[in-house]
Order: C-alpha cells, then sequence, then structure tokens
C-alpha cells in the first residue's frame, strides 16, 4: 500500500508541476470540470422539479380525496348515521395529515430547486471567468511566440531589449494569470 501511495502522490505532483508550467492546460480542465457540474447541476434541477410536479400531484389528490370525505360525513350527519360520522371524521383528519406531510415536502423540494438554480447560476459564472481567464493566457502565450518568432538577422542589437522585454512581458503574464487561477480555485473551494 505505501508503495502506491508514494506512487500516487508522486503522479500528482509531477501533474500539478505540469499544469502550473502550462496554465493554458490546468484552465482546460478546470473549465472542463465546471462545465461537467453544470451538467450535472442541470440534470438535478431537472430530477427535483419532475419530484415537485409528482408532488403537487400528490397534494392535489389528497385534496380530492379530503373533500370526497367531508361530502360524505355531511351525508352520513344528515341521515343521522353516525356510526359512520366518526370513522369518517377519523380517515378525513388522516388525509389532512397527509396533506400537510405532502405540502411540507414540496416546499422543500421547491427551496431545493431554487437553491440549485442559483449554484447553476454561480457555475455559469465561474465557467465565463475561467474562458475569459484561458482567452488572455492564450493571448499571452501568442504575444510571446509572436515576439520571439518576429526577431529578425537585421534586427540585432535590438534583439535583447525587444526580446528582453517582450520574455519579460510573457513571464508577467503568465505568472499573474497562474495567481488568477490560484484565486479562482480558491473561490470555487468555498
Amino acid at each position: 500500500m505505501g508503495l502506491f501511495e508514494d506512487l500516487s502522490r508522486f503522479l500528482e505532483s509531477r501533474l500539478e508541476e505540469y499544469l502550473r508550467s502550462n496554465p493554458h492546460l490546468e484552465l482546460q480542465a478546470l473549465e472542463e470540470q465546471l462545465r461537467e457540474q453544470e451538467e450535472d447541476t442541470k440534470r438535478l434541477i431537472a430530477e427535483l422539479k419532475l419530484q415537485e410536479k409528482k408532488v403537487e400531484e400528490q397534494i392535489f389528490n389528497t385534496a380530492q380525496e379530503v373533500q370526497r370525505w367531508h361530502i360524505r360525513i355531511e351525508k352520513a350527519k344528515a341521515a343521522n348515521r353516525m356510526d359512520l360520522v366518526k370513522p369518517a371524521q377519523e380517515h378525513e383528519a388522516s388525509l389532512l395529515r397527509q396533506g400537510n406531510q405532502l405540502w411540507g415536502h414540496m416546499k422543500g423540494v421547491k427551496e431545493r430547486i431554487s437553491k440549485t438554480q442559483e449554484l447553476y447560476q454561480q457555475i455559469q459564472v465561474r465557467r465565463q471567468e475561467v474562458r475569459a481567464k484561458a482567452a488572455q493566457v492564450e493571448a499571452a502565450r501568442a504575444s510571446a511566440k509572436a515576439g520571439t518568432q518576429n526577431v529578425g538577422w537585421n534586427q540585432g542589437s535590438t534583439f535583447k531589449s525587444t526580446g528582453g522585454m517582450d520574455s519579460l512581458e510573457a513571464e508577467f503574464s503568465r505568472w499573474e494569470a497562474q495567481e488568477e487561477l490560484e484565486q479562482m480555485k480558491k473561490n470555487m473551494g468555498r
């Protein structure tokens, strides 16, 4: 077990190191994770709405039963059938308790739907932030590549000053993107 755990830790640290040195890949992985969370949340919302509809139907059916038994109680009273009145009243009371439980359940489902929709919106916002950051990092990578590739043979002495500044700019851009990525990860962990 110890060897497997050591190997697992080593591979994880290598992966993290690789992703840190390639922030665009880390952003892609983060964006994919957010996409999966978005899909899972969408699926959960659909399931909860289906559950809500079923509970609403149960409440409606229970209300109809309460109404039917209430009419029966009134008929039995009018016919002076006291032997039927008390058991019918107990059955009606049982149906009312069942209806109250269903109502409470429906309120809970509605609350879960609301919270899940809020979560869905938060995931969408984070995913847009990650996409924007990925585009920034990609642009920085492209400008860094262009800066090193566009230096010609006849630019001799300016190579150090311009190339150095471009690579310094690219390095700072990568570092800043990495910091923002770490902050976004921390925010997601909340």
